[in-house]
C-alpha cells in the first residue's frame, strides 16, 4: 500500500516537494490549500528573479540549494517551453565607501561558483546599464527571469499526471498526531496521513503550533511594494540593477527589474505588514498585529532597526521620497517615471525570540511531520532544490525513485 504523504500550502515548493514525492515509488501525495488557487501568495508575489547566489554565506544551506535550485529551474523551463531570460544583474555601488562591501560580494560569489560574475568599473558597467550611477559593480550575466506562476502550475501538471491530488479552498483549522498517522482537519472534511509535510508560508508558524512546534520562530511579515515604470521610460533600464546590500539592515533595499514579459518593476521596499496577508496599508488584523508586538523580540528588533523602518515607511506613504531612493540610481528617473503601484508582496520572515531574523532556510521535525519554518528568498530560485533536500534529510526518499 502506497504510503500516504500531505503537503500543507500550495505555493512553489510545496508543489515541488509533492511532484518530488509523487515521482517516488509507494508514495501518495495530496497537497492541501486554503486558496482558491496555486500561487496565491509568496510565489506570485514577487519579481520573478531567479537569483545566483551572490548574496549568501557559502555553505549556507541558502548558497547550496540556490545553485541547484538555478540549475534545475533553468532546465525545467527549457523542457517546458516557459520564459526564462538571462538580463544580468548589476550589483552597484554608489560611493566609494561602499567599495569594501562590494569587494565582500565579489568574494561571496566566487566563493559560492556564481557563474559569469565580473567585476566592474563605471565606465563598463555603463556599457551594460548605460543609465546607472556610481562607481563600480560586479556583474551577474546568468541572473534571470522567470514566472513562477507558471512554473508552479507546470510542477502541479506533472504532480497530477503522477497521481498526486491537490484540494483546494481548504483551510487547515487543526492537525492532530496519534500512533503511525496524522489527522489535518481542514474547512472541508478531514484527511489522515501517514506523514506531513507543512509549507505555509505566511502560516507556517500557525501551523506548527497546531502540530506542537516551539513557537519560536515565528513569522513576522513584511509587505514589499512595488511602482511600476511608465511603458515609455522603461528602455532606461536593460535588464536588473540593485544596492550594494547594508549588512546593518535584514532587506536590500530599492532596486530595478525587468520582468519576463518587459515589464519593469521598481522596488520593492520593506514595511511591517499589519496582516499577515495584508497587501495594502488598509488590510489590518488586530490580532496578527498584536501577536507580533507582544513577541519577546519585538523591543528588541525595534531597537535594532527603528530607523530603517521609519525611512521604508514614509517612503511607502510619500512617493517623492520613494522616488529619491531610486533615483541615485538611474538618475534620468523622473517622478512621473514611476506610474503606478503595482501588486504588492508580503515576505513570510521568522524571527525568534531574541529579536534576531532568521536568515537561512530553517526546517524542523515533530513526529511524522516536517515543517519549513523558514524559507524566503531565494526560496522560488531553489524549491526543486529543497525539495531534493526534504526528501534526502527529513524523509529518507531519493527523489524519482
Amino acid at each position: 500500500m502506497a504510503e500516504r504523504v500531505g503537503i500543507i500550502g500550495g505555493g512553489i515548493v510545496g508543489i515541488a516537494i509533492a511532484r518530488a514525492l509523487a515521482s517516488t515509488a509507494d508514495v501518495a501525495a495530496t497537497v492541501i490549500e486554503k486558496e482558491a488557487r496555486l500561487a496565491a501568495h509568496q510565489t506570485g508575489h514577487n519579481s520573478g528573479v531567479v537569483h545566483a547566489g551572490l548574496y549568501y554565506p557559502p555553505g549556507s544551506l541558502k548558497a547550496t540549494l540556490c545553485a541547484r535550485g538555478r540549475e534545475m529551474t533553468r532546465d525545467f523551463c527549457h523542457e517546458r517551453s516557459l520564459p526564462y531570460r538571462e538580463l544580468g544583474k548589476l550589483v552597484v555601488a554608489l560611493t566609494r565607501d561602499e567599495l569594501p562591501r562590494l569587494d565582500d560580494i565579489e568574494r561571496r560569489s566566487r566563493e559560492n561558483r556564481v557563474p559569469g560574475v565580473r567585476r566592474l568599473d563605471a565606465g563598463a558597467m555603463r556599457e551594460i546599464e548605460p543609465e546607472v550611477a556610481g562607481v563600480a559593480a560586479v556583474h551577474s550575466p546568468h541572473t534571470a527571469v522567470v514566472d513562477y506562476s507558471a512554473i508552479t502550475e507546470a510542477l502541479a501538471d506533472d504532480l497530477r499526471r503522477a497521481g498526486g491530488a491537490i484540494l483546494l479552498g481548504q483551510e487547515v483549522t487543526a492537525v492532530s498526531t496519534a500512533a503511525g498517522s496524522v489527522t489535518v482537519s481542514t474547512t472541508a472534511g478531514t484527511h489522515v496521513f501517514d506523514r506531513l509535510i507543512v509549507c505555509a508560508g505566511l502560516q507556517s508558524d500557525v501551523i506548527a503550533r497546531m502540530v506542537g512546534a516551539s513557537p519560536s520562530p515565528k513569522i513576522l511579515p513584511f509587505r514589499g511594494e512595488y511602482w511600476a515604470m511608465a511603458p515609455g521610460r522603461q528602455d532606461l533600464v536593460k535588464g536588473m540593477i540593485y544596492p550594494v546590500p547594508d549588512p546593518r539592515f535584514p532587506f536590500l533595499g530599492v532596486h530595478f527589474t525587468r520582468g519576463v514579459y518587459d515589464d519593469v518593476q521598481v522596488g520593492p521596499n520593506a514595511v511591517p505588514a499589519l496582516a499577515r496577508e495584508g497587501y495594502r496599508w488598509r488590510q489590518v488584523s488586530v490580532r496578527d498585529t498584536l501577536e507580533s508586538l507582544r513577541w519577546p523580540g519585538a523591543p528588541a528588533l525595534a531597537k535594532q532597526h527603528w530607523l530603517m523602518g521609519a525611512r521604508e515607511i514614509s517612503a511607502s506613504l510619500l512617493k517623492p521620497l520613494y522616488f529619491q531612493q531610486a533615483r541615485r540610481f538611474v538618475p534620468a528617473l523622473q517622478s512621473s517615471d514611476l506610474a503606478s503601484k503595482s501588486a504588492a508582496g508580503v515576505r513570510a520572515q521568522a524571527w525568534d525570540k531574541d529579536g534576531s531574523l532568521v536568515d537561512d532556510f530553517a526546517v524542523d521535525q515533530v513526529g511524522a511531520v516536517t515543517l519549513l519554518r523558514n524559507a524566503p528568498s531565494p526560496a522560488a530560485t531553489s524549491a526543486m532544490a529543497i525539495a531534493e533536500h526534504v526528501l534526502q534529510e527529513y524523509l529518507g526518499f531519493t527523489p524519482g525513485r
